[in-house]
C-alpha cells in the first residue's frame, strides 16, 4: 500500500512514546487515532521523574516543535548525581551543570505537552483491546472489550511491556530479570534532611543484592525505588502488609545500611507500588509486515538501568516519523524503522542489563564510580 492511499492509522497505548509519534504523523496530514485503555487525565498519577536524553528523547522533541515548552519544565539539576555504598560513604557527588544532555521532567508534564498539540478527536480513552483480525484485503480489524470495534490500515502497538498486540510478530515473552522494586514516596517539604541528602537529582545507593534508588521529583516527591534481587515469589509477601508493617519489614531487611538511605524507607507515605523488573530478549527482531509494528517497550522491552525506556519510545517514534516522510510503501516505512529500531534497541537493551549486572554485584558502588568517573576523562 502507498502511504497517500491510508485511510487509517491505529496507534494502541497513550503512553509518552504513542502520544509522541500520533503528534508526528498529525504534522505530516496522516489520518490516525491513539487507543488508550486509561481515562483522560491519567497522566496526573503516574509515574516518575524522566531523564530526557540529547541523542534520542529530545530529538522527536525538537522535530515537533515542542523542545521551548519541554524546557520550560525541564529540571536541569536533576541531573545531580550521587553514589552511596549501603553504609552511607558518599563515593561520587556530581553537581549538574546549567544546561547539561539528560534534564529531567515528570513523566505526566511531558505528556500533557504533547498532548496539548494533538487534536481531540485523535484520542480515544477508555478503549482497552482485546484481539485483532487480518482482513484479506490487507485491513486489520480491532476489538476492543466493550465490544467497539474498528477497522484500520495499520496497527502500531505501543502498549508497553505485556503488549497485546506483541504476539503477532513474536513469540518472545517478558522474562523476569531477578530484580522486585517497591516505589515508596516521602514529601521533601516536611522531610528538608532528605532533600539535603537527596539534591536535586538523583542518588544510587548500591550493596550487593539491594539498592536504594532515591529521585527528586517535580511536584514534591522525592522517590525511592527499594530494590532487590530475589526470586519472583518474593514481592507477594509485601503486597497486603499495612504501611507500617511493609515500613518494618524493609527497615529489617536493610537493617545494614546507613541512616540517611534508610530515611527513604522511613519518611514514605502511603504511596505504594510493587514492581516486578522485566525484559525482552537482547536484539530480539521479527519479518517485518505490511501492516503491524511496534514501538517502545512493546517492541524492546528492558530493564531501567540505563534511564533508556522512555527514550527509545520517543526515539522509536522519531525514526518512525522519519521513515514516512523518506519511503512511499508501507512495507519499505516499516522495514526500514525496524531494521534501525532494532540496531538501536540492541545497544542500549545490552547496557541496560549490564548496568543491572553492575548494581546489584559485590562492590558495586565502587564499579559505578568507577564508571562515571571514567565517562568524565571521555
Amino acid at each position: 500500500m502507498k502511504k497517500q492511499n491510508l485511510k487509517h492509522i491505529a496507534i494502541v497505548g497513550g503512553g509518552p512514546g504513542g502520544l509522541m509519534l500520533g503528534l508526528l504523523l498529525q504534522q505530516q496530514g496522516f489520518p490516525f487515532t491513539i487507543y488508550e485503555r486509561g481515562y483522560k487525565n491519567m497522566h496526573d498519577d503516574r509515574g516518575g521523574s524522566l531523564d530526557i536524553h540529547e541523542d534520542s528523547g529530545q530529538l522527536p522533541l525538537k522535530e515537533a516543535g515542542l523542545f521551548d515548552a519541554f524546557r520550560k519544565y525541564a529540571r536541569y539539576e536533576g541531573e545531580d548525581t550521587r553514589i552511596v555504598r549501603k553504609d552511607g560513604k558518599i563515593l561520587y557527588d556530581e553537581d549538574a551543570e546549567d544546561e547539561g544532555g539528560r534534564p529531567e521532567i515528570d513523566r505526566g508534564k511531558l505528556c500533557d505537552i504533547i498532548i496539548e498539540q494533538i487534536h481531540p478527536e485523535h484520542i480515544k480513552y477508555g478503549y482497552k483491546y482485546e484481539k485483532m483480525i487480518q482482513q484479506d484485503n490487507g485491513q486489520v480489524e480491532l476489538i476492543f472489550e466493550d465490544g467497539g470495534t474498528v477497522m484500520t490500515d495499520l496497527v502500531i502497538g505501543a502498549d508497553g511491556a505485556f503488549s497485546k498486540i506483541r504476539p503477532y510478530l513474536t513469540n518472545a515473552e517478558p522474562e523476569y530479570t531477578g530484580i522486585s522494586m517497591i516505589e515508596m514516596n516521602s514529601d521533601e517539604n516536611e522531610h528538608p534532611d532528605l532533600l539535603k541528602f537527596n539534591k536535586n537529582g538523583k542518588v544510587m545507593g548500591l550493596g550487593g543484592n539491594q539498592a536504594i534508588l532515591g529521585q527528586r521529583n517535580g511536584d514534591g516527591r522525592i522517590m525511592a525505588y527499594i530494590s532487590f534481587k530475589e526470586k519472583y515469589e518474593i514481592l507477594d509477601e509485601y503486597r497486603n502488609l499495612s504501611l507500617d508493617e511493609l515500613k518494618e519489614k524493609l527497615l529489617n531487611a536493610f537493617s545494614e545500611w546507613g541512616l540517611e538511605l534508610k530515611k527513604y524507607i522511613a519518611y514514605s507515605y502511603d504511596d505504594i507500588k510493587l514492581r516486578r523488573i522485566y525484559k525482552l530478549p537482547i536484539g530480539l527482531t521479527w519479518k517485518t509486515q505490511s501492516n503491524l509494528t511496534l514501538i517502545g517497550d512493546a517492541a524492546h522491552l528492558m530493564s531501567p538501568f540505563a534511564g533508556e525506556g522512555v527514550n527509545m519510545a520517543l526515539y522509536d517514534a522519531y525514526l518512525l516519523a522519519g521513515s514516512f516522510k523518506t519511503y512511499d510503501n508501507l512495507t519499505e516505512i516499516l522495514k526500514s524503522y525496524e531494521q534501525q529500531m532494532f540496531e538501536t534497541a540492541k545497544v542500549h537493551a545490552k547496557e541496560s542489563q549490564d548496568n543491572l549486572e553492575i548494581f546489584f554485584s559485590e562492590n558495586g558502588a565502587e564499579k559505578m564510580t568507577q564508571f562515571f568517573m571514567d565517562m568524565e576523562e571521555n
